[in-house]
């Protein structure tokens, strides 16, 4: 009689390298070696720069201030998912197994597990910042991107609006 084995969470991410900046009260994320420039003609603060790891979380049904980064899915019938496969399942398949379970990190850094029937796969992802791949506590929630590099993340781009200035930027919040 074999064992299943429970696999190490995979939670689902993105490498980028950049600068973290505050504009506004928002947290964006603008990539280097392209057209943007970072000078003194925008009112913005610095906060980080360097290699981050970018993750995606699901929102809580009716707690809209949580959300988790999906690490492993169990199903009900004892299959495990994580990485590409649990993502897609959450996204793609999850109302045929309404019991199933995620377990991850919640944005608030907290080990949690939720069943997927209690997760809002209406709401926009989150797009959460970690300083490495180690990290649970994220260090922002990202509301857009400035880059005019092409070879960007895809599902980065699935989920954050793409300016390609940060005037650009701002003439679409007005």
């Amino acid at each position: 009689m074999s064992r299943n084995r429970i696999p190490e969470r995979v939670p689902l991410g993105d490498l980028v390298a950049g600068f973290w900046v505050r504009i506004d009260s928002k947290d964006i994320f603008i990539f280097p070696n392209d057209s943007v420039t970072l000078d003194s003609n925008y009112d913005f603060e610095i906060i980080a720069s360097g290699e981050f790891v970018v993750r995606y979380a699901l929102i809580y049904l009716g707690k809209p201030h949580l959300a988790i980064v999906p690490g492993l899915v169990a199903l009900d019938y004892g299959d495990m998912l994580v990485g590409e496969e649990g993502w897609s399942f959450i996204l793609k398949k999850s109302n045929l197994h309404p019991r199933a379970d995620v377990l991850g990190y919640r944005n608030d850094g907290v080990d949690d597990m939720i069943s997927i029937k209690w997760l809002d796969l209406v709401l926009p992802v989150h797009v959460l910042l970690y300083r490495d791949a180690i990290d649970t506590l994220p260090l922002t929630t990202l509301t857009a991107l400035i880059s005019s590099r092409a070879d960007l993340p895809p599902r980065l781009l699935d989920y954050l609006p793409l300016y390609t200035t940060i005037d650009d930027w701002r003439s679409q919040r007005e």
